[in-house]
This record gives structure tokens, sequence and C-alpha cells, in this order.
């Protein structure tokens, strides 16, 4: 699980059955800059299938891989990136925070 940014919506003009009613979400990697380390250099957009509701700019976790296919079971659908959780707000024990070292 990994926490991203929504930075907007994809709309599809023709797509797969399964994707009837989908909403989806362009979004970017956040990484260590929710902790305070750097931003993430030139971050990959990655479409994640939403049933939540996130809004624009909003934190949210994301499961990727086989786990992001889960909670379709048993409807197959061809699913990479789900939203599984909206973050509200994200805290760290300072003494945790100071102790991890940034990798360039």
């Amino acid at each position: 699980m990994q926490i991203f940014k929504v930075i907007g919506n994809v709309t599809l003009s023709r797509s797969h059955a399964s994707y009837t009613g989908a909403r989806l979400l362009a979004t970017v990697p956040v990484g260590a800059s929710v902790m305070g380390g750097p931003e993430p250099i030139d971050p990959d957009l990655v479409v994640v299938w939403d049933d939540l509701g996130a809004g624009s700019e909003s934190l949210i976790a994301v499961a990727d891989g086989a786990e992001a296919a889960q909670p379709f079971r048993p409807q197959p659908k061809a699913v990479d990136a789900y939203n599984s959780a909206i973050l509200d707000e994200v805290q760290f024990a300072p003494e945790v925070v100071k102790t991890v070292r940034w990798s360039p």
C-alpha cells in the first residue's frame, strides 16, 4: 500500500464493459514527501479505480498489483490500482522521522 495524491479524473471514450460506471482518478505517488522528505522527481501518473469518492488534491491509500482486483471478486476486473482509503491526515512520530535517511 502506498500514499498517492489525486491530481484529476480520467475519462474514457471507449472502454471494456466491466468499466461501466467506473470512477477513475489520475494520481501521483507522494513518496517520502508526506513525512517531510524530498518530493518525488518526475513521478509517474497512475490511474486508480475509486469507489470512495476522493476529490482533487486528496491523499489516498492505494493498493496495487494483484491486491487491487480483490474487492471485485468473483467478477474479474482489469485493475492494477485501487483506492482503499481517503486519508484525512497522516501522522508520524517525530522521533522516528528524525532517524530516516532520505535517499537522493
